[in-house]
């Protein structure tokens, strides 16, 4: 299947660079470029694509506003990834919860750019390796801890467990270790705790957890 991406920066530069990049890959296709916040959602709502890849800094919208309002779209089924240039915590903070589905710096080698949309067409959410465990030790630091909401009882104890393992950065193949079961056991667990919670994805669950205090107890 052939993924469809709308790229959106005010740099013609970088929009050039990461075509020629999707243009070698056979499962990836540019449908569009742009080059301001308003023309990427509107391109976004007219064309529909998979993904759409959207610079933090751009005139007339920026990158973050330009997120909410495409996912704010009725029948918006295109997922988000917002990349910049600039390795600020506000950013990321801000992107995840403007609803985004990565949060990605422009200095990833192409491979996992590409990688990184093929993961948010699926329907994962990412946050670049470099920044994602900073984030967490300031949510850890600089939110007091909510009183656990009701619906974390419907969670299984090894549900719980999971949770807790997502909240402190692990991949699918660190949890799967940490708790001796296979992959594909903990995608069930990770999706079962997405529905009973409510929550879009995975990078989701990780912000779900720390602002309600249930991180810092899965070492």
């Amino acid at each position: 299947m052939t993924l469809r991406v709308l790229l959106a920066d005010d740099h013609a530069m970088f929009r050039s660079g990461m075509r020629a990049v999707l243009e070698t890959q056979p499962d990836l296709l540019c449908v569009a470029e742009v080059g301001d916040g308003h023309e990427a959602v509107a391109e976004t709502v007219r064309l529909r694509p998979d993904v759409a890849v959207l610079d933090v800094r751009m005139p007339k919208l920026d990158g973050l506003a330009a997120t909410e309002a495409i996912l704010a779209a009725p029948g918006n089924a295109t997922r988000v990834l917002v990349v910049t240039t600039y390795d600020s915590d506000e950013y990321v903070y801000r992107a995840l919860r403007a609803g985004a589905s990565g949060f990605l710096l422009k200095s990833l080698p192409p491979e996992e750019m590409t990688s990184a949309i093929r993961v948010a067409a699926r329907g994962d959410a990412l946050i670049d390796p470099s920044v994602t465990r900073r984030l967490i030790a300031r949510f850890t630091t600089s939110i007091e801890p909510a009183a656990v909401p009701a619906e974390v009882e419907r969670l299984t104890s090894r549900e719980r467990e999971v949770l807790l393992l997502l909240a402190d950065a692990r991949s699918n193949a660190e949890i799967a270790a940490a708790l001796h079961v296979g992959e594909e056991t903990v995608k069930t667990h990770v999706s079962r705790i997405l529905a009973k919670l409510g929550l879009r994805d995975r990078v989701h669950a990780v912000v779900y957890a720390h602002l309600n205090g249930l991180a810092g107890t899965s070492r």
